[in-house]
């Protein structure tokens, strides 16, 4: 089982997009996925089914004492979905007086991955909110990779070092005081996304990253990508269902295809 996590300081990066496109043509690869949406905004949750209050990913952090079972919905083959809870960033605020508010998800893994049979999945894909909090850093302190979309903008390779320097500052403060090692192991790349190979940002951003052994892929703009997702679907989904649509883009799914065997090259 791999357990990576989709994370970045800014929004607008593309990484729920990221995160339902890799999971969908890891589950049609023939992988076992689940995908846990940790971001509030349950972005990744409403592409498949309705928000809702009860059996979220939240109860893994809750402190009463009481808490309901989470609940893992089927939502397509080979691709299982733990639903997003709307007021999580309200909930991780009540955590800050915790001394283990940033290993709760790991607690909670650590206590249902043999009843919820959690290693039966070859993947487990997280989304998180575009921020450094409490909750995003409990995803990182379970994963096995970071994966970081990062953008041809003004502020886009900024964000690069941004989230390396917070990050090791991470690995430092979390670590085991009987043998000084850091809890927090997972690799850090970063995607190239959204670029546009006819603008001089997207050229300027592409001799930046070159040769970066970090940079584990580059994705290109492509209005398909919102296409899909407004219709609730990946990329690879949508052109199953839709043969026209399929023809349309053959070239590009055919380029993505590449691209996400490139990604999975990098995360084994």
């Amino acid at each position: 089982m791999k357990i990576i996590t989709f994370t970045a300081i800014k929004g607008g990066v593309g990484k729920t997009t990221l995160t339902l496109n890799y999971g969908d043509w890891l589950a049609k690869h023939g992988k076992r996925v689940l995908l846990i949406d940790l971001d509030h905004q349950c972005n990744l949750t409403t592409i498949f089914e309705k928000t809702r209050r009860n059996n979220t990913i939240a109860e893994a952090f809750k402190e009463d004492g009481y808490t309901e079972k989470v609940k893992v919905d089927r939502v397509a083959p080979n691709l299982d979905l733990i639903a997003g809870f709307i007021d999580l960033d309200i909930l991780g605020s009540h955590l800050e007086n915790n001394s283990n508010k940033e290993m709760m998800l790991f607690m909670w893994f650590k206590n249902n991955t043999e009843s919820m049979k959690l290693n039966d999945y070859d993947y487990i894909l997280i989304d998180t909110h575009p921020d450094f909090g409490t909750i995003t850093k409990n995803a990182i302190a379970i994963s096995n990779y970071l994966l970081s979309p990062i953008t041809p903008s003004e502020h886009g390779y900024n964000a690069k070092f941004d989230l390396e320097t917070r990050l090791e500052k991470f690995r430092k403060s979390l670590f085991d005081y009987r043998t000084g090692e850091t809890y927090v192991d997972a690799k850090l790349l970063f995607i190239g996304n959204m670029i546009r190979h006819n603008t001089s940002m997207s050229r300027d951003f592409l001799k930046h990253i070159k040769n970066n052994e970090t940079v584990a892929t580059i994705i290109p703009e492509r209005e398909f990508f919102n296409r899909a997702t407004a219709r609730h679907a990946s990329i690879f989904e949508l052109a199953n269902q839709d043969e026209s649509i399929f023809k349309q883009n053959k070239k590009f799914i055919e380029q993505a295809e590449h691209l996400f065997q490139e990604l999975a090259n990098k995360t084994k």
